[in-house]
């Protein structure tokens, strides 16, 4: 009887060692596949993720390019006006030298006399090589041009235009601070010429660039106070309702 025991003792152990056996087999393939099925989802996740950043990525980039047109756009409008701006003055300027004359000065026994004057055809040839540097772009020998100019004359017809276009090739040179000190002139020293009022339109262009719109509004006013009737004044109170 215990050789029988024995064996079904042995017997026992091996069918019991057997189910333990494939047990872990079963329990090592469940955490094999948990462990895939957790490693697939965080992959899902991350690639999703990666999906959505690309996305992201290119509306910015589209949004970007959308903009910078844009810009090149305003940037192209901003030329343009500046240009036809710059035309329209030049063109104006022209004109209104048609029908300048010089000044006439007063007598002691009461009459007029022409002020003496110096040679008008070499004046205006001076003016026009220094006008005719703006046209070109150039405006650095513009306004050594212009300064030679009002320096040489400063009792010319020509001088108030002069100094005007004098402030234009600094600002357009983008130099605010000399700039607003050639227009100043114009709008003290020759405060009653044609330019004057565009003087002054000029002058709150800068100080609006330079940082300063309080007083660029105050020029705008002066303008506006001063020549109510002048095309500038028209301009500033544009300006003044968009403020």
């Amino acid at each position: 009887m215990r050789p029988v025991r024995i064996a079904l003792l042995i017997a026992a152990l091996g069918a019991v060692q057997a189910h333990a056996g494939v047990f872990d087999d079963d329990e090592a393939r469940r955490q094999v596949t948990d462990l895939r099925i957790k490693t697939e989802a965080r992959f899902d996740q991350q690639a999703k993720a990666q999906l959505d950043l690309a996305g992201q990525i290119q509306r910015q980039a589209e949004e970007i390019a959308r903009l910078r047109g844009q810009i090149e756009t305003l940037n192209y409008e901003l030329e343009t006006a500046k240009k036809r701006q710059q035309d329209f003055y030049l063109d104006l300027d022209t004109r209104l030298r048609k029908f300048e004359t010089p000044a006439a000065a007063a007598d002691p026994a009461g009459g007029t006399v022409a002020k003496p004057a110096g040679d008008p055809a070499k004046e205006s040839q001076e003016y026009e090589s220094a006008l005719n540097q703006f046209k070109a772009g150039k405006y650095k020998d513009a306004a050594a041009g212009f300064g030679a100019f009002v320096q040489k004359y400063p009792d010319s017809s020509l001088a108030p235009n002069a100094q005007y276009w004098l402030g234009n090739a600094w600002y357009a040179q983008r130099d605010c601070k000399r700039a607003i000190e050639a227009q100043s002139l114009v709008t003290t020293k020759y405060a009653e010429s044609a330019k004057a009022p565009d003087a002054w339109l000029a002058i709150s262009t800068c100080q609006q660039e330079m940082g300063n719109p309080t007083g660029a509004k105050r020029s705008l006013e002066t303008v506006i106070a001063k020549y109510p009737s002048a095309p500038a004044a028209d301009t500033a109170r544009e300006r003044l309702k968009k403020k």
